[in-house]
Parts: structure tokens; sequence; C-alpha cells
């Protein structure tokens, strides 16, 4: 079966402009499900760090010790933002030994250190929106958490999340009233990532719960090609409006900086999807 990547924002996003690198130290570790590893971060180079968005993020920094080492960066979703303890929470997804940050952070202990730059993001869930959607598979979930906890209280949301199976499943929060469908890759009509989750979304029959609703405000982010596949069908149904958030994380058969080098083409096909999708 082929694994998800752990990128928890798009490939290809630079380091927040002007943001300093920041050293911080492992504090805690918890393994949340056989495929997801969450670290608890502090110390002082997170003074005047400041998340103030849904989807912040950061840049972590791998390979910067020697005065002429280019460090590798890797984005996470800020999961959690303790001002008061000065603790940032990142969740991971970890196959095994695939990708740089996965092992890293399934092999991190307390006391252990990193650099990272951050933070940055741009998308909060609108108290204006009749309804929100969030879609995303395993690469997507602490972003997807992060969005449904902080949807207007009562506000209605739907969230579609592909995982491996059962096991891989978490417990998402909302003050709003939150319906989660879970799609399991090992129930699919296959294994392969973004499938499950494609199944998923048709199923859900979208386009009669936006006749009902109106148009929700989109959050979708996760597998590039699976990401594609769902906004086209969610623009031909007139479920996506302007304010949505839609980001490829990662894409099938390309390691991270494989991805970057084509997430400007991807880009540009959703623009010719767009184009396409008003001419019919």
């Amino acid at each position: 079966m082929a694994a998800v990547p752990g990128a928890a924002v798009a490939a290809g996003e630079r380091a927040p402009r002007g943001s300093t690198t920041r050293t911080v130290t492992v504090r805690r570790t918890r393994r949340l499900t056989p495929h997801m590893v969450r670290l608890v971060l502090g110390g002082d180079g997170l003074d005047g760090f400041a998340p103030t968005c849904a989807d912040a993020y950061v840049k972590l920094l791998f390979g910067t010790s020697g005065a002429e080492a280019r460090p590798v960066m890797r984005t996470y979703t800020v999961r959690d933002w303790d001002a008061e303890a000065r603790e940032l929470t990142i969740d991971f997804v970890v196959h095994g030994d695939e990708g740089l940050a996965g092992p890293w952070a399934d092999a991190a202990r307390p006391g252990d250190t990193i650099d990272l730059r951050g933070p940055g993001g741009t998308y909060d869930p609108s108290s204006d929106a009749p309804w929100h959607l969030l879609v995303g598979d395993d690469s997507a979930l602490p972003a997807l958490a992060v969005a449904a906890s902080r949807v207007p209280a009562g506000a209605r949301v739907l969230a579609v999340v592909e995982v491996g199976d059962a096991s891989d499943e978490q417990a998402l929060a909302s003050s709003g009233e939150l319906e989660v469908v879970w799609a399991h890759r090992t129930a699919a009509s296959s294994p392969t990532p973004g499938v499950a989750l494609v199944e998923a979304v048709a199923r859900l029959g979208l386009g009669a719960l936006a006749a009902e609703r109106g148009v929700p405000q989109v959050f979708l982010h996760g597998e590039a090609g699976a990401v594609r596949t769902i906004r086209r069908a969610l623009r031909t149904d007139g479920l996506l409006g302007a304010d949505a958030s839609v980001s490829g994380y990662w894409r099938l058969g390309r390691d991270d900086e494989g991805w970057r080098a084509e997430k400007r083409d991807w880009q540009a096909s959703l623009e010719q999807d767009d184009a396409t999708l008003t001419r019919v």
C-alpha cells in the first residue's frame, strides 16, 4: 500500500516572509494512532511566536548543522499553541522510514532540538458561511482538526477524511454541529491514496446539500491528484466559493522536492479547469 507522506501544508510554500529561525526543544511525545505521532515543542526560541489563523504552519529545518549546510524544509500545521506554557504542538504522519520528518518525529525524544521558521497561514472559518466543508487525507488531518475546532458555535460542519483504516481515526472536537465521514483506504475500490476520499465525496451528493444549505466555505487539502478531482466536482456542483482554501500537500509518486518543482504547473491546471468548466 502506498504510504501517505507527512506533509501538513502544501509543498512549495516559502517560509513566512520576515520570519526568523527559532531553535525549539522536544518536551513531550505521544503516539496518537498507528500512523500519527504528536510532538510538543518548547523553549526560548518560541518567544514572540504568535499564530493567529486556523491553518497556521511552520517550516521545520533539517540538516542545518555546519556553516555551509543548506537546510531542507518541511511544512507542518500548528496543531496547537499554548501561549502561557509557550508550547507548540505538531502532529506527524509516520510510515516507517519513509520520508524525512516522519522518521525524525518517530524517533524524537525529550531534549532533542530542531530549528523552525514561522508561523504563516491565511485561512480562518468564516462566521458568514452557511456551512463548512472540510475535506482531506491523513496529511491534512491536523489542519482539518484545527479548522473544525475554530468554526463559530452552532455552525454546521461536514468533514470528510481519508485514513488507512479505523485505527487511524481521531476524535475531532468542534463547537459547531460536526458530522465526520471517515473514508478508509482498506475499504475503497483501490488502496491507492486519494481514491477513498474521491469516492466518499462522490457518494455524499453534495450538490443536493448545497441546494438545501447554500454554498459552503470549503477547506480541501491533501494529495494533489485527489484534490484536483474533488475540486472539479465541487466546482461543477456549485460548491466552490471564492473563500475556498484548496491545496495539494503532496503528490503520489513524488518526493517533496519533486512535488515542489511541479507545484506551479499544478496550480495552473486548476486555472485551466476553471476556464474549461466556465465554458461548459
